[in-house]
């Protein structure tokens, strides 16, 4: 691994008293944030959560487990990004290496966090995976996968920290696989659920796969230009070099989904396929068609890929605006995708008068803070590493 350059950058001189103050300032603010999120959590177990959510036997997933699919597609993500420099040897990758590994263990930890509240007894499903797995679940499958994901992750890390390049290599080939097993298995929760119509077929493992690579390069984008503002750094020439890898990896990974995309609204509307018929009509026009074409097209696809090209992955400032629309696009994909699945009744094809056309859900006060908590976090612990890990040096700035 190449010796850090900090030709361009002040490494280990202080930051000025006023960005010292507003540092901590930040990370004391998302403290308080989780701390609160984690207050509505607890108040929610003891409440019950059907007291405190708005889920309800139609509509058994909401926020809480959108968010968690959002935090766990963007942590294998960053690991696969990550893994294509310092696992596969690509030297234009191994800058961002470091750095996103760390965030792929705080993204997970803060997706454990939030599905954690999303089931009414977590400590059941760490004792029951073990004393009475169920090897025909998804669900076991998924819990015991990710648990083995970040496991390679924290060895992967500990062993970057010692400067053990080969054996954290080795370790993170097992975080890669045991990444891409629990996420293509996560696909599978849905694609597997044959009563949900606009979830299932083979379609949604693969789709998953693609997505959380592209969430991987927009999360590296993103927090890699706050992480040098932060820390009062100018950016190398190796550091540009290997975020416009990234940039042109995470357009050309835009380009498939939009692909993906495409040939899944055709699929949902040509022969009207009962039940995913009315649910791709409430994506493209119904209740949900201002998070579709503004929230997932728009800011997740199409602005980020017109930028990313626009400025060939040379400017740095440009591709952290494309980083950030992405990210947030991303956030308003996997909220559609675990609501539009639902909405449409179970029954609607026998014409049932008691059930609307569309079911609704609106997350609860409960909900929205358990998530502000989850992405506090995610945002505390980032600055916490850029402190304590002196922004991560060791992979070359």
């Amino acid at each position: 691994m190449a010796q850090p350059d900090v030709t361009s950058v002040s490494v280990g001189k202080a930051l000025p008293v006023s960005v010292s103050k507003t540092y901590n300032a930040a990370i004391a603010l998302f403290g308080f944030l989780t701390a609160v999120g984690l207050a509505f959590g607890i108040h929610a177990m003891f409440i019950g959560h059907e007291a405190a959510y708005n889920c309800t036997r139609e509509i058994p997933w909401g926020l809480l487990i959108a968010t968690y699919v959002f935090f766990v597609v963007t942590s294998t993500g960053l690991c696969l990004v990550s893994s294509i420099g310092h696992v596969f040897g690509y030297k234009a990758f191994e800058p961002i290496a470091k750095r996103s590994v760390f965030l792929a263990i705080v993204t997970i930890v803060a997706g454990f966090m939030v599905i954690g509240f999303e089931i009414e007894n977590p400590w059941r499903m760490a004792i029951y995976n073990v004393i009475s797995p169920n090897l025909t679940s998804n669900i076991w499958w998924m819990g015991t996968l990710y648990g083995i994901y970040l496991f390679f992750m924290l060895i992967e890390f500990a062993l970057l920290q010692m400067g053990r390049h080969g054996q954290a290599a080795m370790a993170g080939l097992g975080g890669v696989i045991a990444g891409v097993a629990a996420h293509s298995n996560l696909g599978a929760v849905f694609g597997l659920l044959s009563s949900r119509e606009f979830w299932h077929g083979p379609y949604m493992p693969i789709y998953f796969i693609t997505s959380a690579m592209m969430s991987g390069c927009a999360a590296i984008l993103f927090f890699t230009w706050i992480a040098y503002k932060a820390n009062g750094w100018q950016m190398s020439e190796k550091m540009k070099n290997s975020l416009s890898a990234t940039g042109k990896l995470g357009a050309l990974l835009m380009a498939i989904l939009m692909f993906f995309t495409t040939w899944k609204v055709l699929s949902g509307i040509a022969g009207h396929p009962p039940g995913k018929y009315e649910a791709m009509l409430a994506l493209i026009q119904g209740p949900y068609a201002v998070n579709f074409w503004v929230g997932e097209i728009l800011m997740g696809m199409v602005l980020p890929f017109i930028i990313i090209l626009g400025v060939k992955a040379k400017n740095i400032n440009a591709m952290f605006v494309a980083g950030t629309l992405s990210v947030i696009g991303i956030f308003f994909m996997r909220y559609d995708l675990v609501l539009v699945g639902q909405i449409v009744p179970v029954f609607h094809e026998y014409g049932v008068l008691d059930f609307p056309k569309y079911l609704s859900y609106f997350p609860s006060l409960h909900e929205i803070m358990v998530v502000v908590g989850g992405l506090s976090f995610a945002a505390m612990g980032f600055l916490i590493g850029e402190k304590l890990l002196r922004g991560h040096v060791s992979e070359g700035h």
